[in-house]
């Protein structure tokens, strides 16, 4: 009937709900940096990341690599070189190095949570949880490391309501606070306290 609202089957309601955190999660975080003289991009929106060519990327890898081979105290070359290793989807690598950037320096809430996206892609998830409630102990209006741990206690380890308690704390620093893809987070907090609609008739 006209006047009914549609139905959203389960398998559909969770996939939507999975989709819109995970566009989320992926961004606003990736600190996507490319030396082109003494400035660094510094990229934190959905398709507004422009890393390297590929050649120049790799290139960069070496020279970096070589850098923390000749200084292997210099941390910024370690996150930056973890931050590459990022962008390329080596996230063992860009965890040993952010790990070693953070034996030399107590770094910032940003780069623990890159820490924690990286272990999160691993399948590290106490890891990933760690990471980022050491970003909130260093900045406790960190919203991105908030949220990000609430994908997780939600998505991998089954917490859902840990995960909304986390999120409620988001919202209450930023009221239209938005994932990656715009959709408001308390509707999709609304989403998942209320679950699918189930077609009866």
């Amino acid at each position: 009937m006209a006047s009914e609202a549609p139905v959203v089957n389960k398998q559909t309601f969770y996939i939507t709900i999975l989709i819109v955190f995970i566009a989320g999660f992926l961004s606003g975080v990736t600190f996507t940096i490319f030396k082109m003289g003494d400035s660094s991009s510094v990229v934190s929106t959905p398709g507004a990341q422009q890393s390297p060519p590929a050649g120049q990327q790799a290139q960069a890898i070496l020279n970096l690599e070589a850098e923390v081979t000749q200084n292997p105290d210099n941390y910024n070359a370690w996150t930056q070189l973890g931050h590459l290793y990022f962008d390329s989807d080596q996230y063992n690598k860009a965890i040993g190095a952010y790990t070693k950037s953070l034996e030399l320096h107590s770094g910032d809430a940003n780069l623990w949570t890159d820490l924690g996206v990286m272990y999160r892609r691993s399948g590290d998830s106490a890891k990933a949880i760690e990471s980022f409630d050491k970003a909130i102990a260093m900045s406790a209006t960190h919203v991105q490391s908030r949220f990000n741990k609430g994908i997780v206690l939600h998505f991998d380890l089954g917490k859902t309501d840990e995960a909304i308690g986390v999120w409620q704390t988001v919202l209450a620093m930023n009221p239209n606070y938005q994932t990656g893809n715009g959709t408001p987070l308390q509707e999709l907090i609304n989403q998942l306290k209320e679950g699918p609609k189930n077609n009866n008739g």
